[in-house]
């Protein structure tokens, strides 16, 4: 879009011609932010466009060749169940853009043509002149040319205290006018505003989850190591002249037995149980991938106004003057302070002062209202005896000019600011004879669980970061009083990498600023956390791996989070990091227990041909397999499991390693039973393939157990009623299929029993073998 060149205005210009202003909007657009909505259909389609999707759907085809029909319905099913739950969670960002545009002014007076009138703000175009009124909101960015006002900019730049802006004062769309009017230029519209600029960060804000990479991983290693047995199997095959309709139904088999079919949704189902248990905890996810997150974080970037600090200006402490006190030093302040409640200075004045009586207070005559170019309010009262009263309150330079000096004053007035307060100085009497009465410092004070919060998330191997608009004296102070590394980074631009231990305190940022550094610190290998409350903290909420908005956060914050605390308080960051490696911890095991499954299956069809010179699994053996098997093991999402002491990180080539490790074990269990049913008790062909049905069955029960604990098998919490009663039901199932001969011929009870009792002999074995295993990986 082309961009209009700023004009010279003055507050005096008889503004654009409609003409010229229809001409603008045609060239450059219009005031609003666009719209991006992709279709559903197609989003519902890209579910089945991956790596496991592809394994289904290849396993379809081959069975309707095949003319399992029924085979194939099964595995439509599965291929359906993974795509609707990864659907269902879709659509964050979009909402996030509709809350945003909601903030936006819907109207603005505007002069056209030398005319004063009501305008779309969407129809708004660089040099229109506008009109800032009291309770409105700046509907492009201005620069302002004559008049007064208070803005509040904390959508976009966080400040917690407003800003007094006068001519020449740029200001930006979306703030609120405060007090006073003032008329001004637009010097930017839509996307080119820095609300805009905002928007679009959050649009573009994507950050793969650890958990999806941890799947794609997962899922190239098995595939890999899967497929090349796979194609060993079948040139074995036809090297030995096994006849062709017996190897289409032996590789679809080996495809069925290598897909880790329940894995996106069992991770789905641990982060929809965690969400569930955070939100009895007064925190609501409200994208699951964060739940897993909350597990890997290793640094937390919190906002400062409003996260760390309640955002809210309270007069923190008064210095008084010897023939004064606290009560009457509020007091005349609180004459001298509006009652709208549009100004948070004079609402703050008023509350603490409201803590406080005087006898016989004075009564209001008059008041005016704080005037930026005096930097001063002022009143007239009359005290109890009748007498005429002057009050001021403002700036201390401001107020001590009018005053006789006391000595002190000035160094108290110091001290106040070096601290990061904004300090206010008062004086009152006789019109002719006013003298200083004391001063009053006004800051946003940390919340009462902000050191505790960055203490726990501390012992937890987290470290945090502040990130605020405001100046870095005052974010120095707020950083020492909650506990925060005393390391400020300079001003200036962001790197594209950065360590979260070279500077802890960044200020004076806007909303890319804070985006960029949540990517700078995932481009270092970080995961992310960002806390915050207000718009401007929305594209960084986005980015992050695990974005947490607290519960006085602005709508626009909360849709962009991943987590909402529904309390009061800062309690629910350590609640959500516990249970998050909780998750993580189910995640784990169910992962360990696919891949080493996925191993000892492909291996033992590769084993059983070379024993038998048959498939010893059929592929509708291997669906049960996988029925049973993968998705009752999902159970192991309810587990009793210990948190993990430090941030996790996903590590796919361990992780295959150490299922690589047990699934040899669990094959010497499988193989030694195929062995002696096969060579010791002659039996069938058929009875064998039901044999190795029964042995992976039990196989798989025994390594899962061993595997939920990462010491000794009894080291660990007992499992959950939902994984017992799954277990049971497997075995249940297996048991009275093979000997009622169910799809299968059938065996005798006598030895399906003795293979159960071979597997928890087996359990003892494998579980050595993992704290082996896991000691030398590091595995915990």
């Amino acid at each position: 879009m082309a961009q209009a060149t700023l004009e010279p205005l003055t507050s005096s210009s008889a503004g654009l011609s409609s003409a010229e202003a229809a001409r603008l909007l045609t060239e450059c657009g219009p005031n609003t932010l666009p719209t991006t909505r992709s279709h559903q259909a197609l989003d519902a389609l890209r579910k089945l466009w991956a790596p496991i999707p592809w394994m289904l759907e290849a396993a379809i085809i081959l069975e309707i060749i095949l003319g399992k029909f029924t085979e194939a319905a099964i595995i439509g099913l599965l291929l359906l169940f993974n795509a609707a739950l990864g659907f269902i969670q879709e659509g964050r960002a979009q909402k996030t853009l509709d809350t945003l545009k909601s903030r936006l002014a819907l109207s603005a007076s505007v002069k056209r043509d030398g005319v004063w009138s009501s305008h779309p703000a969407a129809d708004l175009v660089v040099n229109d002149i506008v009109t800032l009124s009291l309770g409105g909101v700046v509907p492009a960015d201005v620069t302002l040319l004559d008049g007064h006002v208070l803005l509040d900019q904390s959508m976009l730049t966080g400040e917690s205290m407003g800003s007094e802006a006068g001519v020449g004062f740029q200001t930006f769309a979306g703030a609120l006018v405060r007090r006073g009017e003032a008329v001004a230029r637009v010097t930017a519209t839509g996307i080119r505003t820095k609300f805009g600029k905002t928007a679009e960060l959050v649009r573009t804000a994507h950050v793969v989850s650890t958990q999806q990479l941890a799947v794609l991983h997962l899922v190239r290693n098995l595939a890999i190591f899967n497929g090349i047995l796979i194609m060993a199997l079948v040139v074995y095959a036809l090297v030995s002249a096994i006849p062709m309709a017996e190897i289409i139904p032996l590789v679809l088999t080996a495809i069925l037995a290598s897909i880790p079919v329940a894995l996106p949704a069992t991770f789905t189902l641990a982060s929809a149980l965690g969400a569930r248990a955070l939100a009895g905890q007064g925190v609501l996810p409200t994208r699951l991938s964060a739940v897993d997150e909350a597990g890997t974080i290793d640094v937390l970037c919190a906002d400062k106004t409003g996260t760390l600090t309640a955002n809210q200006l309270t007069v923190t402490n008064v210095w008084v003057v010897p023939w004064s006190n606290d009560a009457w030093l509020l007091t005349m302040a609180a004459l001298a302070s509006s009652t709208s409640g549009d100004d948070p200075v004079d609402g703050a004045v008023r509350v603490a002062a409201a803590g406080h009586s005087v006898p016989h207070p004075p009564t209001l005559r008059n008041f005016t209202a704080f005037d930026s170019a005096k930097k001063m309010s002022e009143a007239t009262a009359i005290d109890g005896q009748g007498g005429a009263l002057r009050i001021i309150k403002g700036a201390y330079a401001t107020v001590s000019a009018l005053v006789p000096q006391v000595q002190a004053v000035a160094a108290a007035a110091q001290a106040f600011e070096a601290r990061g307060n904004r300090v206010l100085a008062v004086a009152a009497g006789p019109p002719s004879m006013m003298t200083m009465l004391g001063l009053i410092a006004l800051s946003d004070p940390a919340r009462s669980d902000s050191a505790t919060l960055i203490t726990s998330l501390s012992s937890l191997g987290v470290r945090t970061v502040m990130v605020t608009g405001d100046a870095p004296a005052t974010a120095l102070i707020v950083a020492r009083v909650v506990g925060i590394d005393d390391k400020p980074f300079p001003q200036g631009p962001i790197p594209a990498t950065l360590q979260p231990d070279q500077h802890t305190i960044f200020s004076g940022v806007l909303p890319e600023d804070k985006y960029n550094l949540v990517k700078a610190f995932q481009a270092s290998g970080h995961t992310v956390g960002m806390c915050g409350d207000g718009a401007n903290d929305a594209p960084a909420l986005r980015q992050a791996h695990m974005g947490i908005a607290v519960s006085t956060a602005t709508d626009v914050a909360k849709s962009a989070a991943g987590m909402v605390l529904i309390n009061p308080g800062l309690g629910g960051i350590v609640a959500a990091v516990t249970e998050g490696r909780i998750t993580y911890q189910r995640i784990l095991t169910y992962a360990l227990n696919s891949v080493t499954k996925k191993i000892v299956q492909v291996l033992l069809l590769g084993i059983g041909l070379l024993m038998t010179g048959h498939a010893i699994l059929t592929p509708m053996l291997m669906i049960i397999v996988m029925m049973a098997g993968d998705f009752l093991g999902m159970s192991l999402t309810t587990d009793h499991v210990k948190a993990s002491q430090l941030p996790n990180r996903w590590d796919i080539g361990k992780l295959t390693k150490a299922g690589t490790v047990l699934g040899v074990a669990e094959l010497s269990f499988c193989v030694g039973v195929v062995a002696i049913g096969y060579y010791g008790l002659r039996m069938q062909m058929v009875e064998v393939q039901t044999l190795a049905f029964i042995a992976l069955v039990c196989g798989n029960q025994a390594t899962m157990y061993a595997i939920r604990a990462r010491g000794r098998i009894w080291s660990s919490p007992g499992p959950s009623r939902w994984l017992i009663a799954s277990s049971v039901a497997d075995l249940a199932i297996a048991v009275v299929m093979s000997t009622r001969g169910v799809l299968m011929a059938p065996l005798h009870v006598s030895i399906v029993l003795l293979t159960l009792a071979g597997s928890i002999a087996f359990a003892g074995l494998v579980d050595q073998v993992k704290c082996m295993t896991f000691r030398h990986l590091t595995i915990t």
